[in-house]
Parts: C-alpha cells; sequence; structure tokens
C-alpha cells in the first residue's frame, strides 16, 4: 500500500464523491457538496491510500484551529474495508501529526460503531462529546490521543 499526499482536483473531488456515497456521512446528511467544500483551506492535507494504484481510501488532517492535529476525515472504499487500510491511514495520521502537535483528535458519530472500535483500539480516549451536533438524535465524541502536556511539547523539526 502506498499513501501519499494529493493536491489534485481529480483526486479530491474522488475524496468527496466517495465520502458523500459512505457512512456515517450519508446518515449525517453531508452530501458531495458539502464533503467537498470540507476539503479545501490552506491548513488543510488530504493524503490518498492506493493499492496496485487503485485508489483505496483516503484521510483529510486539519492542521490549524480550535483542534490543531485533528483527524478530520477517514474513509475508506467498500472493496477495501476490512483489509487495515484505515489502521494504516490511523497510525500514517498519528505520525504526520505527532510531529508537530502534542494531541492527535477526532470525532466519531455515537451511531458509527465499528470506527469507534478501531479508534479506541489505537488508544484514543473519549474526551468530551456534542449532542445533536450534525443531526438530531446523533452526537458526535470527540476522542483524543496525547504524546504529552501541551507545555512539554517540543515539535520535530
Amino acid at each position: 500500500m502506498e499513501i501519499r499526499r494529493t493536491t489534485d482536483e481529480q483526486e479530491i473531488d474522488a475524496c468527496a464523491l466517495l465520502m458523500s456515497q459512505s457512512e456515517p456521512f450519508v446518515t449525517l446528511k453531508l452530501d458531495y457538496k458539502k464533503c467537498r467544500s470540507g476539503m479545501g483551506g490552506d491548513y488543510r492535507e488530504i493524503y490518498v491510500a492506493s493499492i496496485d494504484n487503485t485508489f483505496a481510501g483516503f484521510v483529510v488532517l486539519s492542521l490549524a484551529g480550535v483542534l490543531r492535529g485533528y483527524i478530520q476525515t477517514l474513509c475508506i472504499q467498500p472493496e477495501f474495508r476490512g483489509q487495515g487500510i484505515g489502521t494504516a491511514l490511523m497510525k500514517f495520521s498519528e505520525e504526520r501529526l505527532s510531529k508537530d502537535f502534542p494531541n492527535v483528535f477526532i470525532c466519531v458519530s455515537s451511531f458509527n460503531d465499528g470506527a469507534q472500535k478501531l479508534y479506541y483500539s489505537l488508544g484514543f480516549e473519549k474526551i468530551g462529546e456534542l449532542k445533536d451536533h450534525l443531526i438530531a438524535g446523533s452526537d458526535e465524541y470527540i476522542l483524543r490521543k496525547q504524546t504529552c502536556p501541551a507545555a512539554d511539547f517540543r515539535p520535530n523539526v
């Protein structure tokens, strides 16, 4: 498997399309336009995973804002799910973000049991809950994996 950064508009369009057709984004009512607009900005990095030159999934990282070091979106093509690609993208993301931030954050929907299981197995802990944040009846859990307190952190330069 190869993981590489992309800024290619066609690849980003493919990421947004996959996202808009996948859970939990369908339930959360995030259509293609909303998914695509969430991938823009100077402080986001998009990485695609491919197997034998076939697009398998992607991750979007946010490097600014309240939750700097935030894994914004992780999405895997249906035919590649259950093969460790999500785990590989999570570990890649943690490594990338921990160079610049003492914490890695991710949100997960209360109904997304599979993603919760993955994130908790990788050492993430629930630190907050946003009630009815995106849709009524569904909460978003804020998870964090900390390397050290922020005051003790020294970025890898």
